[in-house]
Formats: C-alpha cells, structure tokens, sequence
C-alpha cells in the first residue's frame, strides 16, 4: 500500500509502504533533482514534467512549492551560492600560506559538491541574461569576498569596496578554473589548487596590503 508521497516506510508486518513527506521535505526533494537535473542539461531542456516523474511527485507539487520552471531555476542559483551561516564557518589558524592553503580548500570543496550545475549557474549559462539571477550572483560575490576576508584573516582590517573589488576579481578566477576543471576536464583538481593558493596568497601578501597602504 503506498501514499503519494514517495517515501518508502513499512506496515506493521513487514511489508513496504511509502511515508508521507512534510512539505520541508518534499520542497527539498524537489530542488535536489533540480539541481541534479540543470546540471546536465541546458536550461531549456528541463521539462517540469520529467522532473516531476523523476521526484516521484504530481507536476501541480513543483507550481505549488516554486510557482513556474524560472522561480524553480532562481532556487537553485541561490541554493548553489548560498554559503554556509557564518557561525558555523570555522576560520582557519596558523600561518599565513596555512590560512591561505584552507581557504582553497575550502572554495573548491563548494564548488565539488554540485560541480556542473554550479559551474552552469555561475557562468549565466541557463535563462540567459537575467537581472534577477545577476542579483543574485552578485549578492553572492559579495558575501564570499567577506567571507575570505575573513578566512584569510583580514576581517578585522578596514577593507574599503577597493579591497573587497580585488577579492571579487579573484572570485572570478575561481570560477573559470572550476569550469576547466569540471566540465572542461583541462586540468585537475590538485593544479587548480595550486593555482588558486599562489595567486591568493599575493593578492593577501602583496596587493591588499598596498592597496591599503594608497588610502
């Protein structure tokens, strides 16, 4: 005997039957075949209804839960940029390059967790050129240049939008690298380490520091 909902459970003998989702639950099983689903294909090739079949739920749960295909796309730009709550980041210690070396670690393991579906969104592939996804993306720019600020250990500093401008370029940078180490498979995932912690390690030890020093 089953419910709607998809979630298998037991009778009292034994049997299989399926539990009913909370909507919490069910809203979540939605957006992680999503996810998974914009990630493999471009944006216009998801249909709603294959996505509903592959959730195991009725095509009317995903307009209820997210309204249309685009406010369903816009969850999950947000859900691949949004970063963990501030107060459970643990700021790394030790040397400089130590600090430098878990920050790379740290952004590429947030880039690993949903690999091509983050690459797609924060390259603007999928609705194209969208002012609500952009504002999107540079709210999340925003935050994670705070947030290696704080990383690297530069969060008390009187960082200016200058600083935090030179952070967000970088930010750029780690999202052409994930792309050739994704979807482009050019390089891996040890040299674009490498890459990232050299060239972050200058932008904390040399051109933040001087361009402080010029305010």
């Amino acid at each position: 005997m089953t419910d709607a909902s998809g979630a298998l459970g037991n009778h009292g003998d034994g049997s299989p039957r399926r539990r009913r989702l909370g909507p919490d639950e069910r809203r979540a099983q939605i957006l992680a075949c999503a996810i998974d689903m914009f990630g493999e294909r471009p944006y216009a090739a998801v249909s709603t209804a294959e996505l509903a079949q592959r959730a195991g739920v009725a095509r009317g749960l995903i307009n209820h839960y997210f309204g249309n295909k685009r406010e369903l796309y816009l969850a999950v730009v947000r859900r691949m940029v949004t970063l963990p709550r501030g107060d459970d980041m643990i700021v790394p210690t030790g040397t400089e390059r130590e600090r430098v070396e878990a920050s790379v670690r740290w952004l590429l393991d947030v880039i690993a967790e949903h690999g091509n579906t983050w690459v797609k969104v924060t390259s603007h592939e999928g609705v194209g050129d969208d002012p609500e996804v952009q504002q999107i993306l540079d709210r999340a720019d925003d935050a994670a240049a705070e947030r290696l600020l704080a990383m690297v250990g530069m969060a008390d500093s009187d960082h200016d939008a200058a600083m935090r401008a030179f952070v967000r370029a970088y930010g750029g940078l780690v999202k052409v690298a994930g792309r050739e180490w994704i979807t482009r498979a050019t390089v891996s995932r040890e040299q674009v380490h490498a890459l990232l912690v050299d060239l972050l390690a200058t932008l904390v030890g040399e051109s933040l520091p001087r361009l402080h020093r010029s305010h």
